[in-house]
């Protein structure tokens, strides 16, 4: 049959410190799992080598509850690819792969346990993580797997050269367990077409390791049993094995609370739950050996030698388990509510009482969170912890309400249930009129009881019901078993409106029983399955308006998860009473829970063959837009959201045309403006919002750019003005207010506006910075990017032609053909615009710039020569003397000795 496959980590693309994969080969409540890098690139990727080529049959993923993957692909080999091991060729083939729940509902605090069935075989095993979901609890974008689970069968290599037994001893040391464990060798006596439940992933999660094989080796004893015939012997092993199962769990929690006392320093406490756990083991293995099961080597370790005394539990702690409904392949791990086990019964074999409840499991809609007791009555309480352990409930008055049954004024003064005595009441004649068919094949006795004031009896009516059904044989005529069904059927209506919560939990057992076991065993057929339905479907939908918000969540939840069953599904009954138009004044809990039930429903039915179709399901949504209710409008909202993602114009059919009078009620413009969102438009009101802003910003740098070339004009009035006053007397002359001091060019024009037009459009001596808009001489525009651009830090100086480039291009202009390498200063001069070398000199630029066969570059150069200053006597040339740009220092006259006088002109 199929069992546990052991495996080794063979490699992993990373992980955090502490948090190894590695750790994903041991399976104990305290283990930390796999987690990757802190802010690591995507996808991540883990190896396993399975202990032997096998058979894989099903995998079973524990999930992080908040650093989760959105999908996990699976691949196999039969070896390891050729950058493990360059003489093997043989790649991964791929599998598949699954989703991951984004946990949101839950808030982020269950971890969900996904299944997934295969038929593959191979040796090695390939996980590739892909991307994370965001939340705000994973800060560092990190994915996590607490545990992985392999569950399959040998396969024959083929030829013994492809065992490795040093592989064998390394697998045998990572696993701790001895060759002989069951859990590896396939031994387990059992069904060969069914899976252990000792194999399940949750079986070691939640099971002191060492109270785990002890289960599985009694297992084993039960199967040898019953392989000999030795039928009493068998039913007192498989008590001790429930039991044992209780303890394991108690064991494990124990062992975590310890941990965490110990990570908290709180060493008094660590030591007391280390003598609560010695002394509890002890105690089991004594009451195992007062019953001849526990042999010698059934146990890891000798027993602690402790004093045998009473020992005092903390019963404040409940005991909880985790449940997995093997007809879903993705479940989360939920708490459920059982009595608290206490060593004194172990393996004690009690007359079982004839109407005894099963343990109930209650579902909360958020599961509670794990606690820590640091005293016996103060618990601490912890958010998120990493270990995966059932979750413990909060001692609190709410939970305290929540474990006890509701009670109406009637039931107060009736005795509690653990002190009723008798029988119940009589039935009334309107009762017994009402009942009749149910009390000829359950008896009045029973019935009278579902009619009972007292809701014990009513609970155990309901109990009683469902033993007597789980019993029955398959032989039984089928008209006797279809009147039974519609017995238990109407009985289970009148629970369903049952204000006590233990009762109406009852009848949702007895009516899922019903459902999905009792009809498909004994194959009544699809019609009595759509008489279960259509019978306790409207009560059930009743109950989703209930006043009690627990009632709500248990009826919605049940509803949703009964929709999904497959003997439902197909009968599409659910999505079309759902889907019924709401009325606006309809009650807010009743219609929120319809318009949510329809919302989760639609996302994971569909609208193909579902019962919901595009038409139906929008008739819904549009009439739910109508609620006086402002979260059922939400809700609406949120349902025709999804439906237009998937079928965008199909949609519209359904709604007012988008046009300015509709879009004045809010809602509608709420509901178009998400469609423009959907497909990636801008909204009007963000247009509207970008053109305003992109207008501003125009004009505020249009204000700026004038106000710059304000003051660098004034700042160049007073260079010329400084520059003038400088002259002998000799050379000033009356028309000396004509003379463009860079080019030397003489003109009438050249009055104060005229000239400072001249600068900035036409002298071909100077141009304007590109980058802070700055009018500056041509033969220092290197030095002006270098020291006195704004944007002087963005720039670098290549060795070569000593020209400015940006820092960015400056590696490819290097590297480039175009780099004209500039010769020294007294033997050329070097031009920064067209890159040539030419003379070297003050008078060699002006004939650069200005000349007809100079700089082809220079757009502003004259078509002649002619209008240059005639030179005096004493003086090389006006050209020598440049007025600096703004904020900048007079530059020393190119071929003088002078330094410059160092100040600084700017606008005042």
């Amino acid at each position: 049959m199929p069992h546990k496959i052991g495996f080794v980590v063979v490699s992993s693309s990373g992980h955090e410190d502490g948090f190894s994969a590695k750790e994903l080969m041991v399976h104990a409540p305290t283990v930390n799992g796999w987690r990757s890098p802190r802010l690591c690139q995507y996808p991540q990727e883990i190896i396993l080598q399975l202990v032997e080529r096998c058979r894989i049959r099903k995998l079973q993923l524990l999930a992080h509850q908040y650093m989760i993957s959105s999908k996990i692909e699976f691949f196999i080999s039969e070896s390891l690819p050729e950058y493990f091991a360059p003489y093997q060729s043989e790649r991964f083939h791929r599998l598949g792969y699954v989703p991951l729940s984004d946990n949101e509902k839950t808030g982020f605090k269950a971890r969900e346990l996904k299944s997934v069935y295969m038929d593959a075989v191979g040796q090695y095993l390939k996980l590739i993580f892909h991307k994370n979901y965001v939340n705000k609890y994973n800060l560092y974008s990190q994915v996590a797997l607490v545990a992985i689970n392999i569950i399959g069968d040998p396969a024959d290599y083929g030829n013994d050269s492809n065992k490795h037994p040093s592989r064998e001893k390394l697998i045998d040391h990572y696993l701790g367990s001895k060759s002989d464990d069951p859990a590896l060798d396939g031994t387990y006596l059992g069904k060969s077409d069914s899976i252990s439940p000792l194999d399940d992933l949750a079986f070691d999660m939640y099971q002191d390791p060492e109270v785990a094989q002890i289960i599985r080796r009694l297992d084993e004893k039960k199967h040898e049993a019953v392989h000999h015939e030795r039928y009493d012997h068998a039913k007192k092993l498989k008590q001790a094995i429930a039991d044992l199962q209780k303890v394991g769990e108690r064991l494990g929690r124990y062992e975590v609370e310890k941990r965490y006392a110990v990570e908290k320093e709180d060493y008094d406490l660590a030591k007391k739950k280390k003598q609560q756990m010695d002394a509890y083991r002890l105690k089991v293995y004594q009451q195992l050996q007062l019953h001849n099961l526990l042999d010698a080597e059934l146990i890891t370790r000798k027993p602690p030698d402790l004093p045998v005394e009473p020992v005092v539990y903390d019963d404040s702690l409940q005991h909880t388990k985790a449940t997995n409904s093997p007809s879903y392949e993705n479940t989360e791990l939920q708490s459920s509510q059982g009595e608290v086990w206490k060593a004194e019964s172990l393996l004690e074999e009690k007359p079982a009482e004839p109407n005894s409840p099963e343990p109930v499991f209650l579902h909360q809609s958020t599961p509670p969170t794990l606690s820590h007791p640091t005293t016996s009555r103060e618990v601490e309480f912890l958010p998120y912890d990493e270990r995966p352990l059932p979750a413990i409930h909060k001692h609190s008055e709410e939970t305290i309400r929540y474990l006890e049954p509701e009670k109406t004024e009637g039931d107060i003064s009736n005795s509690p249930r653990s002190g009723l005595t008798g029988e119940p009441e009589p039935l009334s004649e309107k009762a017994l009129r009402e009942a009749s068919p149910a009390i000829e094949v359950f008896g009045e006795a029973l019935v009278s009881g579902a009619y009972s004031k007292s809701w014990s009896y009513r609970e155990d009516a309901l109990l009683a019901v469902y033993k007597k059904l789980m019993e029955m044989a398959v032989s039984t005529p089928k008209e006797d078993l279809k009147n039974m069904l519609r017995a238990a059927i109407f009985l289970v209506r009148r629970a369903i409106k049952d204000i006590v919560s233990s009762v109406f939990q009852a009848s949702l057992k007895l009516l899922k029983m019903l459902i999905t076991q009792y009809v498909p065993k004994h194959k009544l057929g699809k019609l009595e399955t759509s008489h279960c339905v259509e019978k306790t479907l409207p009560g059930l939908l009743s109950r989703t308006g209930d006043s009690s918000s627990r009632l709500r969540i248990m009826a919605a939840k049940f509803i949703q998860e009964m929709a999904l069953w497959s003997e439902v599904k197909p009968l599409q009954i659910v999505p079309v009473h759902l889907i019924q138009p709401l009325k606006p004044n309809s009650p807010t809990h009743l219609a929120m829970s319809r318009v949510e039930l329809v919302e989760c429903l639609l996302k994971e039915m569909g609208t193909e063959n579902s019962g919901f179709t595009i038409s139906n399901a929008m008739k819904f949504a549009t009439g739910a837009l109508e609620h006086r209710v402002y979260e059922v409008r939400d809700v609406a909202l949120r349902i025709i959201f999804d439906m237009y993602r998937k079928h965008k114009a199909a949609i519209l059919e359904y709604l007012p045309p988008d046009d300015a009078s509709i879009r004045k009620t809010v809602l509608y413009k709420t509901l178009f403006d998400g469609f423009t969102k959907i497909d990636g438009k801008l909204s009007d009101a963000e247009m509207r919002a970008q053109k305003k802003a992109a207008t501003e910003e125009a004009e505020r740098q249009k204000k700026a750019e004038i106000k710059v070339l304000q003051g660098q004009l004034a700042a160049l009035k007073e260079i010329q003005a400084e520059v003038q006053e400088k002259e002998p007397d000799f050379q000033k002359t009356k028309d000396q207010g004509n003379l463009c001091i860079f080019c030397g060019e003489r003109n009438e024009s050249f009055t104060e506006e005229g000239l400072d037009l001249h600068y900035w459009k036409r002298c071909p001596m100077l141009t304007r910075c590109e980058h802070c808009k700055q009018v500056v001489e041509i033969a220092s525009l290197t030095e002006h990017l270098l020291t006195e651009c704004d944007k002087k830090d963005s720039f670098g100086k290549c060795q070569r032609c000593s020209e400015a480039f940006p820092k960015d291009e400056l590696p490819k202009h290097i590297k480039s053909k175009t780099c004209n390498a500039a010769k020294p200063e007294n033997v050329a001069n070097h031009c920064p615009l067209c890159h040539d070398n030419f003379s070297p000199g003050e008078e060699a630029w002006k004939s650069h710039l200005m000349g007809t066969d100079g700089c082809a570059m220079n757009l502003r150069r004259l078509s002649t020569i002619n209008k240059t200053i005639p030179m005096q006597p004493g003086k090389t040339s006006l050209t020598k003397v440049r007025p600096p740009s703004i904020g900048s220092k007079i530059p020393t006259p190119r071929g003088g000795p002078n330094k410059s006088s160092g100040k600084t002109y700017s606008k005042q």
